[in-house]
């Protein structure tokens, strides 16, 4: 097992990871030349233990890099540590790479003065790097690139990084955010005339970058109610997106709506209404995500708000975003699935939770039914709601699409909003042409 932490400096952490990985290697190859083949199984090397499972990750994070208030390795060793096995740097229109120096000033006026100390304590003096400005004098830290820190954090088959943007763009004076997870390099927003058309060029141009480079690209929609900027029409009209988030944990992001707006969940419903009833396509799926920025206590998005859970074989970005782009993953803000599954033959959703001690749970199945597409009272219907730890439901064929949404009695605990419950959130199923 590990030592303590905090007693670990940079040549630590080094030691600990190269070690541990070479004990494992060992380990394994020790069992192979015993013959005890059925063992291998349980070895810790994640090409020997290649099952299919549940990996937590938070795709939305901000660090100093752009308005965040922490640094992004801190950042990184928080999820870590408590229990992810993917984050991804998301900071506005660039990637943590090449070099930049930040003045402690600055650091410290976003934070607190107990920052740069903390920060060396975990890492280690040698490992922090400041220095007097040439032309002002002021002292400054150096920010640290992802390729350079994700050696100190990164554990092969617990714990990876990916790197991505968040392209903050605007049109018709309000924000159009779009998240693009796994860029090769930082990708400028587009600009457009309209809301409509700036998601559309955004997403054409990631789209680009994903044939371009050869590689696994996941865009997302962030935050629709943020400034009220897009509508359940806008969403639906730019096909090419399959992604947003239906839960954002930032508290300014208008994630209940008001008397004008419908909230998120409702506008789940009512974009997939457009597109699975009138335009023939699929369905537009939903993640949930810190979109944090405070890491100190203090007001603010926190990290460990909401979450995404992906069922892949392999901890990597490719195969990750693979089942993503499967629909094989929840969105949760609490609540633990043990299993999700859709059967194509009998049209049957099926949810399992995993269950804690002396909580209860309701599931949802909400459904948007066929028929006239002014009709609203047809869109997001609770077609089931059972109690208990497994519940499924069976389509009749009056049904666009069916998802489940599962909530606890218990309440969230660092909500967001007030009076938020622990929830989980499955993908729209059963759709066709």
């Amino acid at each position: 097992m590990r030592g303590p932490r905090q007693s670990l400096g940079t040549s630590g952490i080094y030691f600990y990871y190269e070690s541990t990985l070479t004990m494992n290697r060992l380990f394994c190859l020790m069992i192979a030349t015993l013959g005890v083949f059925p063992a291998i199984a349980t070895c810790a090397d994640p090409v020997m233990n290649d099952q299919v499972r549940w990996w937590k990750g938070n795709l939305h994070t901000h660090s100093l890099w752009s308005d965040g208030d922490q640094f992004p390795e801190m950042i990184a060793d928080w999820y870590r540590e408590q229990g992810y096995q993917f984050l991804a740097l998301t900071d506005h229109n660039v990637l943590s790479e090449g070099t930049r120096w930040m003045s402690v000033q600055k650091i410290v006026a976003r934070s607190d003065a107990g920052i740069v100390g903390r920060y060396r304590e975990r890492f280690g003096d040698h490992w922090v790097q400041q220095r007097a400005n040439p032309e002002t004098r002021d002292q400054e830290v150096r920010l640290k690139p992802l390729d350079e820190f994700r050696h100190l954090v990164e554990e092969r088959g617990r714990f990876i990084m990916i790197p991505a943007e968040e392209i903050s763009d605007r049109s018709e004076g309000k924000p159009v955010h779009i998240n693009a997870t796994n860029l090769a390099e930082a990708i400028a927003p587009a600009g457009g005339a309209t809301v409509r058309e700036a998601m559309q060029n955004n997403l054409r141009i990631i789209l680009e970058h994903e044939k371009a480079h050869g590689r696994e690209v996941l865009p997302h929609i962030n935050h629709p109610n943020f400034g009220y900027a897009m509508t359940a029409e806008d969403l639906a009209a730019v096909v090419s997106e399959r992604f947003f988030e239906v839960y954002n944990g930032h508290p300014g992001v208008n994630q209940l709506g008001d008397k004008d707006h419908p909230s998120i969940e409702q506008m789940w419903d009512q974009i997939n209404a457009i597109r699975c009833g009138i335009a023939g396509v699929a369905p537009i799926m939903g993640l949930a995500t810190d979109d944090s920025h405070e890491y100190h206590g203090k007001p603010g998005s926190r990290p460990g708000r909401g979450w995404v859970m992906v069922r892949s074989r392999f901890l990597t970005p490719e195969h990750l975003i693979q089942a993503m782009k499967r629909g094989d993953f929840y969105a949760s803000s609490g609540v633990t699935l043990d299993d999700v599954r859709f059967d194509e033959s009998t049209r049957k959703l099926s949810v399992d939770i995993l269950a804690e001690d002396s909580v209860n749970y309701r599931t949802d199945f909400i459904a948007t039914l066929k028929g006239d597409a002014t009709d609203h009272d047809r869109i997001g219907v609770v077609v089931s709601s059972q109690k208990g730890t497994s519940a499924s439901y069976q389509m009749t064929g009056k049904e666009l699409y069916v998802r489940a949404l599962v909530t606890s009695d218990q309440p969230h605990v660092d909500p967001s909003f007030k009076d938020q419950m622990q929830q989980a959130w499955t993908q729209p199923v059963g759709w066709s042409k």
